[in-house]
């Protein structure tokens, strides 16, 4: 474990830079001086304040070329990943940003907002939104693609009602209600995509995208799911709450098992994502620090990351890296 957990470390410590070149075989590094020596953050914008954070949602192309970053201030910026700098900012919502997403397969970037609607945009040139999605009657929490099919989208707002959205029609395809009245987390199954996972309260509901049944309800936490993501292989969904985070199987024989288990001891937990390249290692966003979870020895450090919340992890598998956004107004990129 100690000799995988080094190396794990240090993948996570190396800035996104053209001189930092991450070895093929993915071998051991070498030290190379402290955290903040290795990992170089960038400001996202200097017009909030600490009551009013930027750093609340973000995700990373899949191409690992951009990263779009969301929050209180009502803007999405868009960073290019190889210098640290702002593309352009969008500011068509006019509440605060809940969740963004690019697609998985397509240049396009998807947005939510308090303001109850969803906008797509073209990644490449964001001038203005090419879609926006009305129906919601509250704000809009959560949103994704579907990874194969390039027209469709969902999103769940306040209410528990999840939308299905085509986005070359513009228009509400199907309406889902779970009867719970409670924000879902919505995300689609990576590669497959015949499965929607939507957390609400302490229950993960997984729904069949095509016909709409409740194929699984996972049950186990016993605080209010905070964040759901999937393995990028869609073979496992992690759940996690502010007190534990759980590990479920989707591989055939074994749906939805319970496969491990993580407690809290001290820092609660806020947000996970599976590391792109260890399949075995979940990223654990906390207060202030970043927990690498190695489940198949059950054992894990414990990284300074930031100096408030780690309120979003996002990850690429093609670029390898993982970014971390913060109340502190702080974007982080590691690799």
């Amino acid at each position: 474990m100690e000799d995988v957990v080094t190396e794990l470390e240090t993948a996570l410590e190396y800035q996104l830079d053209d001189k930092d070149i991450v070895q093929d075989d993915m071998g051991p590094f070498e030290e190379d001086g402290s955290l903040d020596d290795n990992v170089e953050p960038f400001l996202s914008h200097d017009d909030t304040g600490p009551s009013d954070p930027v750093g609340h949602c973000t995700d990373v192309s899949k191409d690992g070329k951009l990263l779009a970053s969301g929050g209180h201030d009502k803007k999405i910026v868009l960073w290019y990943t190889d210098s640290l700098k702002p593309k352009t900012t969008l500011e068509e919502h006019s509440l605060l940003i809940t969740d963004v997403r690019f697609s998985p397969s397509m240049p396009r970037l998807a947005t939510s907002s308090f303001d109850k609607t969803v906008r797509v945009w073209d990644a490449d040139n964001p001038r203005v939104s090419l879609r926006t999605f009305f129906g919601h009657s509250a704000p809009v929490i959560s949103l994704d693609f579907h990874p194969i099919k390039d027209d469709l989208i969902c999103s769940c707002d306040s209410n528990g009602e999840i939308r299905y959205w085509s986005i070359n029609n513009g228009s509400c395809v199907r309406v889902f209600k779970s009867g719970t009245r409670e924000a879902h987390l919505v995300r689609f199954q990576p590669r497959h995509g015949r499965y929607l996972a939507a957390a609400a309260g302490f229950i993960v509901l997984i729904l069949d995208v095509e016909t709409q049944a409740i194929q699984h309800l996972l049950h186990g936490h016993t605080q209010p799911i905070a964040s759901v993501c999937w393995d990028p292989k869609g073979e496992y969904l992690a759940s996690l709450s502010e007190d534990s985070v759980k590990v479920w199987s989707f591989i055939s024989g074994k749906e939805g098992m319970c496969i491990h288990n993580l407690s809290c001891n001290e820092n609660k937990f806020h947000f996970c994502v599976f590391h792109p390249s260890y399949a075995s290692l979940l990223v654990i966003g906390c207060f202030q620090t970043l927990e690498l979870w190695n489940m198949s020895e059950n054992k894990t450090m414990t990284l300074s990351a930031h100096e408030e919340i780690i309120a979003g992890l996002a990850s690429s598998t093609v670029a390898g890296l993982v970014a971390s956004v913060s109340h502190d107004k702080m974007v982080k990129l590691w690799k």
